[in-house]
């Protein structure tokens, strides 16, 4: 949609009413609720509907032509609201630059983690043999595509390092040193406990995954969380939720609110399988889990927003103001009981449903596909 667009009466996130209008792609103008002139706008309204700057999910794979973690980058970036998308390692050293290039042709705007691997989720136990994590190709690759990658990865649970322990993290941990880049580790399940994995990481680091309901978890059987986590926070290692097929617990993450050790992000950790069988489905539908743990609108869009962008370094991302680059998203709350599952097979009844219906990015308005979702 080129020219003029006004958005009519759309609501911010702290509540205020305003008509917003964007013209080549930037905001022309913020002006109260009900007074821009439509004239030669194209004019966007649906009462009740609110803008935020456009969402960022963290935590996506991306790369198709890996199964089964892998999806098309449209189907989970602009056609679920989310206007920028971070492949969490899908793909190593070997294979990045056909990553990078698809982000290229996409309406999403793509980032990535660059697996420590290099060849990446071609098989799900990358990190099985030290050979594959090559010094070399890694440092051509982060050389090849700066400001594109934006971190490590590493994933540290048993069924990727195998018999390797802790030998590939103490490796992902020199590489980040050396090429200045933070790094977002993947917990799970154990061998190597969490209690010597935590350890390692430093400030801006991420944890993913850190709601997940394994037995190798963070919080105690009371629902307390473990001193290495709570030391984590305080040196600034940041907390991501990664809920995808297997990484999420109510249980967990209502222990987690009960004290005090809120996600940084909210992201999906989402694939084909996730999106279209669930429990993921879309970030909107992860949101709204958030909504049912107690947690506000305000606050949970912020994780998908402001937060997300200042990790990033990029905190345009996260501005909505005149002259500033249209970058947004548009939804709506709808209150509407849902039944909601967690990746334990554990229900909670929501009272709210968040839906994405359109996002501008990169000077076009597109509007999303709404689908159906679990308790729908």
């Amino acid at each position: 949609m080129a020219g003029r667009l006004l958005l009519r009466r759309v609501r911010r996130m702290n509540g205020e009413e305003v008509d917003l209008v964007v013209e080549k792609g930037r905001i022309a103008e913020i002006l109260p609720a009900g007074t821009a002139e439509a004239g030669g706008c194209r004019v966007w309204e649906t009462p009740g509907a609110y803008v935020s700057s456009g969402w960022i999910d963290m935590h996506v794979h991306a790369f198709p032509a890996f199964d089964p973690y892998g999806d098309e980058i449209d189907e989970i970036g602009v056609k679920q609201g989310v206007t920028t998308i971070v492949d969490a390692g899908s793909c190593g050293a070997d294979r990045i630059a056909e990553l990078a290039e698809s982000g290229r042709r996409a309406a999403t705007r793509l980032l990535a983690f660059l697996n420590i691997s290099h060849i990446g989720l071609q098989r799900i136990d990358e990190l099985a043999d030290m050979e594959w994590i090559n010094r070399a190709r890694l440092l051509l690759a982060v050389s090849k595509h700066p400001g594109f990658i934006v971190g490590l990865k590493a994933r540290i649970s048993r069924s990727v390092v195998k018999e390797n322990g802790l030998e590939p993290l103490h490796a992902a941990v020199q590489l980040s040193e050396e090429t200045g880049l933070p790094l977002m580790v993947h917990i799970g399940s154990g061998p190597p406990d969490i209690r010597e994995v935590i350890p390692l990481l430093r400030r801006r680091d991420i944890i993913t995954h850190y709601l997940n309901g394994k037995s190798n978890n963070l919080f105690d059987g009371a629902g307390q969380p473990l001193e290495v986590l709570k030391e984590a926070v305080l040196r600034g290692v940041h907390l991501d939720v990664g809920h995808g097929t297997a990484s999420f617990s109510f249980e967990v993450a209502e222990a987690a609110r009960r004290s005090g050790v809120h996600p940084d992000t909210i992201s999906s950790d989402i694939y084909r399988g996730n999106r279209l069988h669930g429990p993921v489905f879309s970030l909107a539908h992860v949101l709204t889990k958030f909504l049912a743990l107690g947690y506000s609108l305000e606050e949970t869009v912020a994780r998908v927003t402001t937060q997300a962008a200042d990790w990033l370094g990029r905190p345009e991302l996260g501005e909505i103001r005149t002259g500033g680059e249209a970058n947004l998203t548009l939804f709506r709350v709808k209150d509407e009981l849902a039944e909601l599952v967690d990746s334990e097979g554990t229900r909670r009844l929501g009272r709210q449903i968040i839906e994405a219906m359109g996002v501008f990015v990169d000077g076009r308005f597109i509007e999303c596909e709404i689908r159906p979702e679990a308790g729908d």
